[in-house]
Order: C-alpha cells, then sequence, then structure tokens
C-alpha cells in the first residue's frame, strides 16, 4: 500500500485516516436517492429521463432537486431511451421488381373499393416490438382490414387483406398500393 501512495504521491496516514472516516450524510442521501431512482426507471421501462423521473419522485414526495436527479443518474449510468432503433429484420435492400405508381399520389377517388392502400408500421411496447398492417379503402377512408402480430411475415399482410376483402366483399376489381 505504501507504494501506491508513494506513486500518487499521498501520505499513508491521510489513506487510511480517509478509509476509517464514516460516510458523509450527503453520500448517504445520495445512495438512498439513487435506489428511488433506479426503482422510477426501471418502472418506465428505461425511457423517462431524469426530468420526467424527477416529476415522478416529487409525486412520490421524495423531495430532490433536478439537477440532483440528473447528476446521480449519470453516475449510475442511467439513461433515457431516446428514439426508436429499427427493429432487427428490417429488410433495406432494393426490391427485385417494382410495380409501377398508378396511384401517383391521386387520393380522391370516384366510386368506393376502387382503391385500397395498405401499410406496415411497428409498435414499440414494454415487451418488444409489435408489428400492425392496415388496409384502408380510400374512397370512405376508413380501415377494412388489419393485423397485428410480433413479428413481419407475409401472414401478417395476408391477414389484413383478407380481412379487408371479407368486411368489404368488392365486386369489381380492387387496386392496392402499397409502399
Amino acid at each position: 500500500m505504501r507504494v501506491l501512495c508513494r506513486a500518487l504521491e499521498v501520505h499513508p496516514s491521510s489513506y487510511y485516516s480517509w478509509l476509517a472516516a464514516p460516510v458523509s450524510e450527503r453520500a448517504e442521501t445520495d445512495r438512498s436517492l439513487t435506489g428511488h431512482i433506479k426503482q422510477f426507471w426501471l418502472e418506465s421501462g428505461g425511457h423517462s429521463g431524469y426530468r420526467n423521473t424527477h416529476l415522478d419522485m416529487t409525486e412520490a414526495q421524495i423531495i430532490c432537486g433536478r439537477d440532483r436527479v440528473l447528476r446521480l443518474m449519470r453516475a449510475a449510468g442511467l439513461r433515457s431511451e431516446r428514439g426508436y432503433k429499427r427493429p432487427r429484420g428490417y429488410y433495406s435492400g432494393t426490391p427485385s421488381t417494382l410495380a409501377p405508381n398508378t396511384l401517383d399520389r391521386q387520393f380522391n377517388v370516384e366510386r368506393p373499393n376502387q382503391w385500397w392502400v395498405s401499410d406496415i408500421t411497428y409498435i414499440h411496447t414494454h415487451e418488444g416490438f409489435l408489428f400492425l398492417a392496415v388496409v384502408i379503402e380510400l374512397f370512405a377512408r376508413n380501415i377494412v382490414g388489419w393485423s397485428m402480430a410480433n413479428r413481419i411475415t407475409d401472414d401478417l399482410v395476408l391477414d389484413a387483406l383478407t380481412m379487408a376483402y371479407w368486411r368489404r366483399r368488392p365486386s369489381d376489381k380492387v387496386s392496392l398500393h402499397s409502399d
């Protein structure tokens, strides 16, 4: 230990007196507050930052300043999740065949069941991602079919289209536009 003290230019007696000193009251309250902060952060699923964590603590009548919450969260390595990452398996390649864009952003149609549009979106939950496929009929602007699953598969879109078909039962051909 004397070699380390000599390397750090600290007298050994100073080191041993620091080691024997009791924990300060502020360090003790910091430790207690860090426990509360971790609890509120985990309850939010890791989404809340220091501002929302401070509001949660204020609602729970735990008195603490906002900057102190920031300092303790940084010391504990707690960060809010900012934005959403793309889910795994997101296809970003080029499609092998491109269909012509016959809709060409002309969303005003003359009769029902002439155009259906569909899209897939993902919803971030505490348990992971959910994928939602939706089919909208452009004349009435109604959702005519939808499907939700925890993975993007062909069946996700086909289930939404099947629901749309069985609910609307179109007599003529329907054009489908999708991204």
